[in-house]
């Protein structure tokens, strides 16, 4: 009797239109895994590291931080979308409408928008909407991405896995922020919305370096199971660097985190993210930094372009680029910046003075 390998993901021709994919993932989220997030992702905002302060803005507890609900979001949808994907290409308005909170069991389910085979023909882009929610039904994050796949067929995928479910809501029906939140104008540290400008550039100056171990622990905490960051033998016929790449979940959260000191001592809610991407890879041993621009200031809203760096601070970054540090850098045709490792537009829903 022959031996019998499973495959999961999809390559390109195994997706659908309009499909929806009901992702096995069912996790309760429990004490100890926002601990190891957190002991990971130095974010000093305090409406994600204090009961006290979230209960006095009308949550019923300290919530989940709302990128840990967008790295489980991310991950859970591998196992249906981007396990054999080449590249995750783009982050598309991400929303984090509700709270959710320590005892909370999740689940996420991606429908597809969009197929688009390159030119080549060996490979094509794959647009998918994917909502995470509770077991009360309540949405925690809501987004759409875009992923790089191979062409063909996976002839390895066992039926089982073809899980078809309801539809996904359009994200922008989603709010941007729960209703529940109120502003009470006590505690937190740091400027207000109404300080910041349009223009301001913020060099963080706190740098991460990541370790092999932890990346690859985060990877299985969120249960991202692309075997592009953590399986070494797979990645020396498969990885663009021959090794390891850290997920990209990660680094973006880690760089959103570094900024936080500098930024979000009043925010009271990730408000949104859009118009992300990963011009290009991190492994183990690289270190981390960001810098924000102000792009928008809109009442108790503040937009950010968000960027982050590798080994070298974003200050000398940004000394030798200057405003270049925060262009669109996967749309230009020169000038590309080797360095950069992540980029997107970032809200923060933040304390008016």
């Amino acid at each position: 009797m022959s031996a019998i390998e499973s495959r999961y993901g999809r390559l390109l021709s195994d997706f659908e239109v309009g499909a929806t994919y009901e992702h096995p993932w069912e996790v309760t989220v429990d004490g100890g895994t926002v601990a190891l997030f957190q002991a990971s992702f130095l974010d000093a905002t305090p409406i994600y590291s204090s009961a006290v302060f979230a209960k006095s803005c009308g949550l019923q507890d300290r919530p989940l931080h709302p990128l840990l609900c967008l790295n489980l979001g991310l991950s859970f949808s591998v196992h249906d979308v981007s396990e054999q994907a080449i590249a995750h290409l783009a982050y598309i308005d991400v929303r984090f409408p509700e709270a959710g909170y320590v005892g909370d069991t999740v689940r996420a389910r991606s429908t597809v928008l969009g197929v688009k085979p390159a030119s080549s023909g060996d490979k094509g882009v794959v647009h998918v909407r994917t909502i995470l929610e509770n077991e009360k039904g309540r949405v925690l994050c809501a987004f759409e991405r875009k992923a790089l796949i191979r062409a063909c067929k996976l002839g390895e995928r066992p039926a089982w896995a073809a899980v078809s479910g309801a539809p996904t809501a359009d994200v922008a029906s989603f709010p941007s922020v729960p209703r529940a939140l109120v502003d009470v104008g006590t505690g937190g540290f740091g400027p207000y919305a109404n300080d910041f400008e349009v223009g301001q550039v913020f060099t963080h100056a706190l740098g991460k370096t990541i370790g092999e171990s932890e990346h690859m622990q985060l990877t299985a905490l969120v249960r991202n199971s692309h075997p592009l960051h953590f399986d070494e033998v797979y990645c020396k016929d498969n990885s663009f660097t021959k090794q390891r790449v850290v997920y990209g979940g990660l680094v973006l959260s880690w760089v959103a985190t570094l900024a936080s000191r500098d930024l979000g001592g009043h925010a009271l809610w990730e408000a949104g993210l859009d118009a992300g991407a990963h011009p290009n890879g991190v492994v183990g041993g690289d270190t981390l930094y960001g810098a924000s621009k102000v792009i928008a200031v809109d009442g108790d809203k503040v937009t950010f372009r968000l960027v982050g760096v590798k080994n070298r601070t974003s200050a000398s970054a940004y000394a030798e680029y200057g405003d270049a540090l925060f262009a669109d850098e996967l749309s230009k045709k020169e000038g590309k910046l080797k360095e950069k490792v992540v980029e997107i537009t970032r809200t923060l829903l933040v304390r008016r003075r």
